[in-house]
């Protein structure tokens, strides 16, 4: 198939293209290389497919969702026969700082992806969306049966709007829309603004590293592998609704951090801090939904995923 990846210089967009073309499948890569984040890792990640000789076929376009003209040329001049929309401005404690960059990316953004698949007849949709769409909610594990109407965040609305429209548009539009609810991604290539990099950078040059809520924290951490195994599971699915992907088990933050000081083989400085505004205490993904659809199921433990991570981190970084 030929196949739009938004985002396709992201942690997830790329790797999702990286197993896409792999597996024979032509790739056309969307983005727009903002500054967010180190562009040079972008760049890199990009160079993973890009210098490949295996990957042929791979085009990318350094273009933003936002441009509705530049996105109408690429479905134009693209026979595009699904769509993996992963491009939006990422990060929950950014957007108490710059909001209006979540509401263009993520919410024009959207709109713009979603109107070209119904204008250029593109039926099948995978689409980004987030465990943070939960909020506060104390029932755990998480399941897509739960009210999300209480987002804690701005970048959680804006996600849960997206939501919204893609129910909308494959009502109207008879269009086949998957919405993932990532939980933690981790892994090499991750982004520098999560904890993981943070961690290892300041765990390395013995500098303090902050521990918000004292500590007391869950995450349901999902190998990067996982998460692409299962987005492409769901793409090839061709179905409507919306899944958790997580790897369904939630894991103490300090354990995270005692694994990752045993990977990087020096003890971290630890500096406790109270609960960040637009943060929650627990997340813990309930993925029976998307086992059932997809027979999702995630291979790689934390001890595995950590290990691989803190290898590719001294040999990117150091």
């Amino acid at each position: 198939m030929n196949i739009l990846v938004t985002g396709a210089a992201g942690f997830i967009g790329n790797a999702v293209a990286i197993a896409l073309l792999q597996r024979g499948d032509t790739v056309i890569g969307i983005d727009n290389m903002n500054d967010y984040y180190s562009v040079e890792l972008k760049n890199a990640r990009l160079k993973r497919i890009c210098l490949n000789q295996d990957f042929q076929d791979f085009r990318i376009f350094k273009i933003d969702v936002c441009d509705k003209s530049k996105l109408i040329e690429v479905f134009d001049d693209n026979k595009i026969d699904a769509v993996v929309h992963l491009a939006a401005q990422a990060g929950v404690r950014y957007s108490l700082e710059n909001p209006q960059a979540y509401i263009d990316s993520n919410i024009v953004g959207t709109l713009n992806i979603f109107e070209c698949c119904r204008n250029f007849g593109v039926k099948n949709i995978v689409y980004a969306s987030s465990s943070s769409v939960y909020g506060d909610n104390a029932k755990i594990p998480f399941s897509t049966d739960d009210r999300t109407d209480n987002p804690v965040s701005l970048y959680a609305a804006t996600k849960k709007s997206c939501e919204l429209m893609a129910h909308t548009y494959s009502h109207l539009f008879d269009l086949n829309m998957a919405g993932l609810r990532y939980f933690t991604v981790y892994g090499p290539w991750g982004r520098p603004d999560m904890a993981p990099i943070l961690f290892a950078k300041n765990i390395l040059e013995g500098k303090p590293i902050k521990v918000f809520n004292n500590g007391n924290m869950k995450r349901d951490f999902t190998y990067i592998d996982d998460i692409v195994n299962g987005t492409i599971a769901v793409l090839d699915w061709g179905g409507r609704g919306i899944f958790n992907i997580g790897r369904g088990e939630p894991v103490d933050l300090m354990r995270f951090i005692e694994i990752l000081e045993c990977e990087l083989g020096k003890p971290a400085i630890k500096e406790f801090l109270p609960m960040q505004p637009g943060d929650v205490p627990v997340t813990w993904a309930d993925t029976i939904a998307l086992e059932k659809a997809t027979g999702y199921c995630p291979k790689i433990s934390l001890e595995e995923g950590i290990k691989h991570f803190a290898r590719w981190y001294l040999n990117y970084y150091i």
